[in-house]
């Protein structure tokens, strides 16, 4: 068992009921089912979601599941709609234990020499800006808890080393918007992590970088051979770091991501 494992198995001793989570884009795929896994420990979920039907109807499930939910209408790429869902959150809790930034955007997969700045700004307002205006809004209550963590859904594209590997699929997609926004959000976590040592930031990505294999789900048309399950391993993994798990790190299910 590796020392991550073991910093989780521990950490599910701890009393449960009063551990709560925000995760953003949780009404489908990944988000959902990490709202699903936590929700059966006992967590509090607030589930974050863009369109409000979906994101009903998404906590509607885990409720009949058994777990508690809240929803929460939340647009990452809007300042007004991150600063309401704090307000909503604040009505419930006066700290928050984890965040999972989970939503993102995969772009249209523009070829380079036809990428524009347009095109790789809307992949950045989620996949970079979003996380980062959800973190800044949600530090107070994260800052509030005693053991706070965030955990931050990236990509192994998001590698340099997988992507400057002839062996990794990835490096024959030839895109600059999603790629080059997972890199930027792995730096972003690491430097959280050094400048605000105690709140625990990591990097998962829900892949298997060393098999090549991907998680399936919307953003590549579910031809991932991983199951959505196997995908959330490691987000939950992080999200279930105890006090003196690490910081700054980059997981995929199977152990440390190369950066």
């Amino acid at each position: 068992m590796t020392n991550l494992e073991q910093n989780t198995e521990q950490n599910t001793e701890q009393t449960s009921e009063q551990t709560s989570v925000l995760i953003t884009g949780g009404n489908k795929g990944l988000g959902l089912e990490a709202a699903r896994r936590l929700g059966e420990r006992g967590w509090t979920i607030f589930l974050g979601s863009r369109d409000e039907g979906r994101g009903r109807a998404a906590a509607g499930k885990l409720t009949a599941g058994g777990a508690n939910v809240v929803m929460v209408p939340l647009d990452v790429t809007s300042d007004e709609s991150v600063a309401e869902a704090v307000r909503l959150v604040r009505k419930h809790t006066d700290r928050l234990d984890v965040l999972i930034n989970n939503a993102g955007a995969p772009g249209r997969v523009v070829a380079p020499a036809d990428a524009t700045a347009d095109e790789i700004h809307s992949v950045y307002d989620t996949n970079v800006y979003g996380p980062i205006r959800v973190t800044h809004a949600f530090l107070p209550l994260l800052q509030a808890a005693d053991h706070p963590r965030v955990v931050m859904v990236s990509s192994g594209g998001g590698s340099f080393a997988v992507v400057t590997d002839p062996e990794q699929p990835v490096s024959k997609m030839h895109e600059l918007a999603y790629s080059s926004s997972k890199a930027a959000l792995n730096m972003i976590t690491v430097r959280y992590a050094q400048a605000l040592p105690k709140i625990k930031f990591n990097v998962a990505t829900p892949g298997e970088v060393a098999n090549r294999a991907f998680a399936a789900t919307d953003m590549n048309n579910h031809t991932g051979v991983l199951t959505v399950t196997e995908g959330t391993d490691s987000i939950v993994r992080l999200a279930t770091i105890d006090a003196d798990g690490p910081s700054g790190i980059f997981v995929d299910r199977l152990g440390p991501v190369a950066w």
